[in-house]
């Protein structure tokens, strides 16, 4: 198997395995890269190979999680594809503490932003903790009104899920169907042309609404779903609930926010004071 051989096979077996289409292409972008470096045929490759690519690429200064992602990328290959048993151990991934608004702040934000579809996707992404795309690709089909949640339909991982909407949402949007009178199949939020909003586009009204609000904070679309999670934490919500609503895999991931939390208790006085 050549090293054109090889990018055919790794693009057959991602579409098979229903991989999304970023991490299709990191995983085929990354296996480029690899050859590319050592002018080798695939199955001429060995451990060390790999392990003296990946030490160099954390002596660019990559961080753990792109690191994490290039040593799945290769050993996607050549052990899922080649049937090899590298094992690799690299740095765990850093998970920095997430940049959260205080519920002030967030109704701050919202206060600048005129345009009626900017705003309800800003109270959809905080009220209902989606990630970027996830609203951005929302159909009507995918809204209950009735029981007040939302379809997360091929998610991260190409999952399902269903998540919370309050029955303010609920209205707003229902609202928001019959006055453009949206069909079932009809993405909630589009732009001129009728295709789904970029999710550049929406960054941008973000990052407007910021300088507009005075915030100091680093605020991005990413930022009210933080927020979300680290409100619900607040409020006694069972941090296993939130990792379901959110879409996490692991609950590890999900405990990145009671360090967040955990801010709030300095706030606390202390009795003697």
């Amino acid at each position: 198997m050549n090293q054109i051989q090889a990018i055919k096979k790794i693009e057959i077996e991602v579409r098979l395995r229903g991989f999304s289409k970023l991490t299709s292409k990191m995983y085929l972008l990354y296996n480029q890269q690899f050859f590319s470096k050592y002018n080798l045929q695939p199955v001429q490759v060995t451990e060390d190979d790999i392990k003296l690519y990946l030490a160099d690429k954390m002596d660019q200064g990559l961080s753990t999680k792109s690191i994490a992602l290039i040593k799945s990328a290769l050993l996607f290959f050549y052990n899922d594809i080649l049937g090899k048993k590298i094992e690799i151990k690299t740095p765990k991934i850093q998970r920095n503490t997430p940049q959260v608004l205080t519920k002030e702040e967030i109704k701050r934000l919202f206060s600048v932003v005129k345009n009626p579809k900017h705003k309800l996707m800003f109270q959809l992404y905080y009220g209902s903790g989606l990630r970027l795309s996830e609203a951005l690709t929302l159909r009507v089909k995918d809204l209950d009104f009735n029981e007040h949640v939302i379809w997360i339909r091929n998610g991260k991982g190409g999952k399902d899920r269903m998540t919370i909407m309050s029955k303010k949402m609920s209205e707003k949007l229902n609202e928001w169907v019959k006055k453009l009178n949206l069909q079932k199949d009809n993405f909630i939020f589009t732009n001129p042309q009728g295709d789904p909003m970029s999710g550049r586009s929406i960054q941008k009204v973000i990052e407007k609404a910021k300088i507009e609000s005075n915030m100091t904070k680093d605020v991005h679309i990413h930022t009210l779903r933080h927020s979300f999670a680290t409100h619900l934490l607040e409020a006694g919500v069972d941090i296993r609930y939130i990792q379901v609503l959110l879409g996490h895999s692991s609950l590890e991931t999900t405990q990145i926010y009671t360090s967040v939390s955990n801010n709030e208790l300095k706030k606390i006085h202390s009795p003697l004071e």
